[in-house]
């Protein structure tokens, strides 16, 4: 009887730290279905979209300051769709390479570096103030950039 309290008590155990990591879940969903959504968008812009194009792209006296071709686009897609992959294989599979952990910490510090900026067109410490991108950049491209860099570190880490 006292070792069946025991196996019971073990086993509650073990459930209970298993569903800290199912709390996850909802974040790595939420995360990948947004690094899909914006691969999503630069196909779509690939494919002459045009929709928030004014927002997404930095300005400078109503002139662009960076006009991306179509190849340049396609290929952030495709690494955008890598990003999500790597952060699927990091979550969801049981067994994966080492190499998956580094690409993790990279994609992490990639997204961290594009929070931070280059002080003058993107990132939090942008110096071109006051154009439709760089109030959105400020308040929801440089947050989501850090976010998924947090995001991406704490399970590299966690691997």
């Amino acid at each position: 009887m006292n070792n069946s309290k025991c196996f019971a008590d073990s086993r509650y155990n073990i459930f209970k730290s298993f569903n800290k990591r199912n709390d996850m879940i909802y974040i790595s969903m939420i995360a990948i279905t947004v690094l899909i959504f914006i691969s999503s968008l630069h196909l779509y812009w690939v494919f002459g979209g045009s929709f928030a194009l004014n927002k997404v792209l930095p300005t400078k006296d109503g002139k662009r300051l960076i006009n991306p071709g179509k190849i340049l686009t396609t290929l952030v897609a495709l690494v955008l769709m890598g990003f999500a992959y790597v952060l699927y294989t990091l979550y969801f599979e049981i067994s994966y390479s080492r190499y998956f952990i580094y690409a993790g910490w990279s994609i992490s510090a990639i997204f961290l570096l594009r929070a931070i900026g280059e002080f003058h067109i993107v990132g939090f410490f942008k110096t071109i103030k006051g154009t439709q991108f760089s109030h959105y950049d400020t308040k929801y491209f440089s947050p989501l950039c850090l976010t998924l860099a947090i995001f991406f570190g704490y399970l590299s880490y966690q691997a």
